[in-house]
């Protein structure tokens, strides 16, 4: 039984390395190519990601049967995973956005507001009524942002204004998900979701990168003459972007809901610490004071919404 146990263990600490790894790996790797590269197309790098989950989201599901095929039943829930879709793709846009123009350290940090954004819309949209406490509790994690913003050595506005629209979108996705996809017949998880998402997301990029990123195509593949390694890093991405949707559904399927938040907390102070090592970017006392206040907010919220339970 104690080996059984132990085994367990072992695949659940190599899961969450994966899970790790393919998260930070992914945003290292963004930072660098739209900011140290100078690969300047967000848009279409997005939509690279995207194709790699549509192919890789196949593969895994019709033919590696990784979990069981759900169907999609009505023009209606096909509607509904569209819209989904469209804000899917909002948020990881502009998060590709900001990575151009802040340092992951400072993404990161607005990033971790996302229960603030999360509990607005579901106020605003479903009428949902948190306790007091976990509305107090949203107050340090606004707050550390605010601080970390005005001690943010490379603040840029543009960039700020476009990771907040990211970090807004990523939670009203949350939301509009508990609201679209809650009766029996519809909830698709998340491995699914994203089989359906991916395609509709590279649908609706397309025209976005042909209209906004003229010729992208066409400098990628002059670039790749100068430096092959190009091709490589967008395929590297592409693929690792799907692994981080993969990794995040085992690490929920085999860990508990509170377990997924520790590690979710605990995931964007391991990002920024190895962001700043990696990158080099100036960082202030100010602005990981506010970062720690945010995090410190974040775990407050958990620990409230779970008593409120």
């Amino acid at each position: 039984m104690s080996s059984m146990k132990g085994s367990t263990r072992f695949f659940t600490i190599g899961l969450v390395t994966a899970w790790y790894s393919s998260n930070i790996g992914v945003l290292l790797l963004n930072k660098y190519l739209l900011s140290n590269y100078g690969f300047k197309y967000p848009i279409f790098l997005t939509m690279c990601h995207m194709t790699a989950c549509s192919l890789l989201s196949y593969i895994a599901i019709v033919w590696l049967k990784m979990v069981p095929m759900q169907t999609v039943r009505s023009r209606v829930q096909f509607m509904k995973i569209s819209a989904l879709s469209l804000v899917f793709c909002a948020s990881v846009v502009s998060g590709n956005i900001s990575l151009r123009f802040l340092p992951v350290s400072f993404n990161q940090a607005i990033g971790a507001t996302t229960p603030f954004f999360t509990a607005v819309f579901a106020y605003l949209m479903m009428f949902k009524r948190e306790a007091w406490l976990t509305y107090v509790t949203l107050i340090p994690v606004v707050t550390g942002v605010i601080i970390a913003s005005g001690g943010e050595p490379s603040f840029h506005l543009f960039g700020f204004i476009v990771c907040v629209g990211a970090t807004a979108a990523r939670a009203l996705k949350t939301v509009l998900q508990g609201i679209l996809l809650s009766s029996e017949g519809e909830m698709l998880n998340s491995m699914n979701l994203l089989m359906y998402m991916a395609p509709v997301a590279v649908v609706l990029l397309l025209p976005a990168t042909l209209f906004m990123e003229e010729n992208v195509v066409g400098i990628t593949l002059a670039l790749a003459r100068d430096d092959i390694r190009i091709i490589w890093y967008l395929l590297f991405n592409s693929a690792l972007a799907y692994f981080v949707n993969l990794t995040n559904f085992l690490v929920t399927k085999h860990t508990s809901a509170l377990t997924l938040q520790v590690l979710g907390n605990a995931k964007g102070a391991v990002a920024v610490v190895v962001s700043i090592l990696i990158f080099r970017n100036p960082v202030s006392v100010t602005g990981m004071l506010g970062y720690s206040l945010t995090v410190i907010g974040v775990i407050l919220y958990s620990e409230a919404k779970k008593r409120s339970k």
